[in-house]
């Protein structure tokens, strides 16, 4: 008997500490996963129910930091054999997003809204807006945005993107578009660069997503394209200034590519 009540004790000691888990563990997870470039700082809560600050920093080691106005709210609850995550945020979430994670061995899905039927992966579906954040919100990552101190409206939409990382390599299906609107910088005279899209196009059979940039409207001219594969991304674009605009954007196109000539040349990976 006295066993019994031993293990029992034991067994609701552990529910307990799993049921009231402080939300520190989470935000733990949550630097390890990205090696310290986003945090959730002043975590309140519990892993299931919980606030915290989001900030983005340029990882171990760096002075850069920069946080979002508000507080992170979340909640975390068991779907079936997944977990269902909701986000809200006063400034950027305003309507909850939810999202389904489904964990698995040496693997993790995560289902953005609209991912969980097929037909919400095909390109009839709209697009469906996620959140919006400020540009001015990325200085906090370094190097290359601390020196050009971005402004302006980063907005998040998708008809559903199904993203699998699986032993440390990401298969994505389904879209994305991120619109960056009324860009600005302050390396640039101009009161605004102008607005740009970006799409991400994931494959079904599981090959690296395409990446396509364009601009929408603006002195500086944006485009390029390049792809998201195991080995990170790679991407090939260029930069030029419209008509009229050579000189106020010349200290800017020197810094964000190689020049030749007019053209700014941009390369990552």
């Amino acid at each position: 008997m006295k066993r019994w009540m031993l293990a029992g004790s034991a067994l609701g000691a552990l529910l307990a500490l799993v049921a009231f888990a402080p939300a520190a563990w989470l935000a733990r997870g949550v630097s390890a996963g990205t090696e310290g470039r986003l945090l959730l700082a002043d975590a309140r809560g519990t892993v299931w129910q919980g606030s915290a600050v989001l900030v983005l920093t340029g990882g171990p080691g760096s002075r850069d930091a920069s946080a979002l106005p508000g507080r992170l709210h979340w909640t975390l609850g068991l779907a079936g054999s997944a977990l269902s995550l909701g986000l809200q945020q006063a400034c950027c979430i305003a309507q909850e997003l939810r999202l389904r994670l489904v964990p698995g061995l040496g693997r993790l899905r995560i289902e953005l809204p609209g991912a969980g039927d097929g037909a919400a992966l095909g390109s009839a579906v709209a697009p469906r807006v996620l959140g919006q954040w400020p540009a001015s919100w990325l200085v906090g990552l370094g190097t290359p945005w601390n020196t050009l101190k971005p402004a302006g409206t980063l907005q998040l939409s998708s008809a559903g993107l199904v993203a699998e990382a699986v032993q440390g390599r990401w298969i994505m299906q389904g879209q994305a578009e991120l619109q960056l609107r009324g860009m600005s910088s302050s390396l640039s005279t101009l009161e605004e660069l102008g607005s740009y899209r970006l799409d991400l196009q994931g494959d079904p059979r599981g090959d690296a997503a395409r990446v396509q940039l364009n601009t929408t409207d603006g002195a500086l001219q944006l485009s390029g394209s390049g792809d998201w594969a195991a080995s990170g991304l790679r991407f090939r674009g260029q930069a030029s200034a419209a008509p009229g605009s050579e000189a106020a954007l010349s200290n800017l196109l020197n810094i964000i590519g190689r020049r030749q000539g007019a053209l700014s040349l941009i390369s990552i990976g």
